[in-house]
């Protein structure tokens, strides 16, 4: 692929922000712009993403911010698919924000977490479990909106057979799922590797929007996201959730978090498909599909303001997985096993108006161990002040 497919396919209309590793002069992140497909280091001007994006003039800001030239964007996209990655190379485009994400928001993604918990972590089970269910429910999930009051009579149904969920609960109930996936300054970025617990057996990525919010709660651009996912993990339990989802480099952001303009808009964001395609390369295993944000049971905007307001507040803004209707299903190693990660595989997901974000997958022990953390963080503007 051209470097020029991994960037949005109207880029000279994309206000692009993100962060990169510079090892000169002073090892340690930087703060940056893309314009006229040049990269620029505005970290003199503004240090902090989270600052930028609460920022009212941010649109104006981001078009006419002088800084450093750091060469051309193809030149970063090479550098950050290195193996080894070469400086300057791209990390996720957040920093201090809190990294949120929202589950079981598509009706496809519920039937697998239903089938997750019941098969406990035996992967063997999944496709009898799926058979029984569909049978079960006899109903398209994905035509419910949740809270409703047909949504609360299948849930008294489901109650009385038998077959009520948790998952079923923030699926099609009044409250959305919203858990914490990663600690600030801990994501990965574009070319990085992503991790899988060295536990796991049963595993796949989720490829998701992100959408960038400030303090107040206004949603100011979007990425996307990888939430890799351990379905062996959080399927014995939904107590072992920050096992399955919190691990070294088990969150991929990038490449760049474009903000809204005319050009880029929420409704940008409900129209878009993101693609995702696995490539194995121990086993020549090719998977392509996708994930219509058409189909999301509730809007972007809702699960904002289920993570955001009177009862909870983010002073620094929050990065938000939106979820994802896919949950592979494609046999992979033996009939009835379903799918799952080998390592060295090459994830990439992408929609049109954002760009790629591709990793590689790997073991959480076995990459680099998560160091550069707050206090590294403001040692190094301090230092570069």
């Amino acid at each position: 692929m051209h470097t020029t497919t991994f960037l949005p396919d109207d880029q000279d209309n994309a206000l692009l922000v993100g962060r990169v590793w510079r090892d000169t002069p002073h090892p340690g992140p930087a703060l940056v712009v893309v314009r006229h497909g040049q990269v620029i280091d505005i970290t003199a001007t503004c240090s902090c993403m989270a600052d930028l994006l609460d920022r009212n003039d941010a649109i104006d800001f981001v078009s006419q911010v002088e800084g450093e030239s750091l060469g051309p964007v193809e030149t970063l996209i090479d550098n950050s698919l290195a193996d080894p990655q070469r400086a300057p190379y791209l990390l996720a485009p957040c920093d201090v924000q809190a990294i949120k994400a929202c589950g079981v928001t598509f009706a496809v993604s519920l039937m697998e977490r239903v089938i997750e918990e019941q098969a406990a972590g035996d992967a063997t089970r999944a496709t009898e479990l799926r058979q029984e269910l569909q049978g079960l429910i006899g109903s398209d999930l994905s035509q419910i909106v949740p809270g409703s009051d047909e949504a609360m009579a299948l849930k008294k149904e489901l109650q009385a057979r038998g077959a009520w969920s948790q998952y079923m609960e923030v699926g099609i109930g009044h409250d959305a799922e919203v858990f914490t996936k990663a600690q600030p300054l801990s994501s990965v970025g574009f070319g990085g590797a992503v991790g899988l617990h060295p536990s796991s057996k049963w595993n796949n990525p989720e490829p998701e929007i992100v959408l960038a919010v400030d303090a107040a709660g206004s949603p100011k651009g979007a990425t996307l996201g990888n939430d890799v996912n351990l379905r062996d993990v959080e399927g014995r339990s939904a107590l072992l959730l920050g096992k399955a989802k919190d691990n070294n480099a088990s969150c991929a952001i990038g490449p760049f978090i474009r903000l809204f303009d005319t050009h880029f808009t929420l409704d940008t964001v409900r129209e878009a498909r993101v693609s995702l395609r696995i490539e194995g390369t121990d086993d020549g295993f090719m998977l392509d599909d996708a994930s219509d944000m058409r189909q999301i049971s509730r809007d972007p905007l809702e699960l904002v303001n289920q993570t955001i307001g009177s009862h909870h507040q983010y002073p620094d803004g929050f990065m938000l997985f939106l979820g994802t209707m896919f949950s592979p299903i494609l046999d992979r190693d033996g009939q009835g096993q379903g799918f799952t990660h080998h390592l060295g595989d090459k994830v990439t997901i992408a929609t049109p108006a954002l760009g790629a974000l591709v990793n590689r997958v790997d073991r959480s022990d076995r990459l680099p161990p998560w160091i550069f953390g707050i206090r590294q963080w403001h040692a190094h503007l301090v230092t570069k002040d």
